[in-house]
């Protein structure tokens, strides 16, 4: 018996780098699909040739997600699931749909999560650690992180049976750097008066990246490989004055555009990165460097 054989990768063989990154045939659900980031997800899996299964608990989120995917790559087959994420019987319904519509699950994004924009009307002393309303600490946990532990679950369950697989869980440089609340001082404001990013928000994203190192370790035996994305700063139509605050303390000087961690998702979804699990994968423009 050769080395190859007894060796635990079981003779693999050398992948074309290029083909390494395919994603042909292969089924991601991707929660929170309807929101900013979301959508890009699942550009990301169909323009490498994948097939989303695009979720949100808005069914017209659902709609006009389907109808932009489908104006941009036409008929390429895409699923769409409305389902409350916090609802373990909803989970569970969802990805048995996915299998019967698609014949198979390989992936999950988790990636549905709430996150206050810090512009338009906001009440800046209820966002403050003291004044946080207890209802909006659970919302934002039962959302983040219960929804992810149960979509891992449902997920992770199925893509063992199926002997393989890949979750990604989506966090923010909010959730391993405290947020630098000086950022929401706007023009004209005294120190301690602007809007603060709330704690649960910070929390979540930290509990994922361990959610990410737990479940590494214990999926792996069953072939299923855990990492954590970690964007920041990504412009979506702010406020000047916090676009300006944020970007000076990136060392590249500037917000992301939402389309720059493609690629790094079908890295971690891919082939490509088939000997990497329990990472965090950061993309900030630096700002965790200093």
């Amino acid at each position: 018996m050769s080395i190859q054989e007894l060796h635990p990768f079981k003779g693999r063989k050398y992948t074309n780098l290029k083909d390494s990154f395919d994603l042909s045939g292969r089924v991601y659900l991707i929660t929170g699909s309807g929101g900013y980031l979301g959508v890009r997800h699942a550009e990301a899996v169909l323009e490498a040739n994948g097939i989303p299964v695009i979720n949100d608990i808005h069914e017209d989120r659902i709609e006009s997600t389907l109808s932009q995917l489908k104006g941009r790559f036409g008929d390429r087959p895409i699923l769409g699931l409305q389902a409350d994420i916090t609802s373990k019987p909803q989970v569970d319904a969802m990805v048995q749909k996915t299998v019967a519509a698609l014949g198979r699950l390989d992936g999950l994004i988790n990636n549905a999560a709430k996150n206050p924009k810090m512009i338009g009307e906001i009440d800046n002393e209820l966002t403050r650690f003291e004044n946080l309303p207890l209802e909006q600490w659970l919302e934002d946990l039962a959302v983040g992180l219960t929804g992810a532990f149960l979509c891992a679950q449902a997920c992770g369950r199925e893509m063992a049976r199926r002997g393989g697989g890949v979750i990604v869980n989506v966090s923010s440089d909010l959730g391993i750097i405290a947020p630098d609340q000086r950022v929401y001082l706007k023009p004209g404001q005294n120190p301690g008066e602007q809007a603060y990013k709330p704690v649960s928000y910070s929390v979540v994203k930290g509990g994922l990246v361990m959610l990410t190192a737990y479940l590494a370790t214990y999926w792996a035996e069953r072939n299923i490989r855990v990492n954590t994305l970690t964007p920041a700063s990504v412009y979506n139509g702010q406020d000047w004055a916090l676009v300006q605050n944020i970007s000076e303390r990136v060392p590249l000087g500037r917000m992301s555009h939402p389309d720059e961690f493609k690629g790094a998702l079908v890295f971690l979804l891919s082939d490509a990165s088939s000997y990497m699990t329990g990472h965090n994968l950061i993309l900030d423009g630096g700002r965790s460097v200093w």
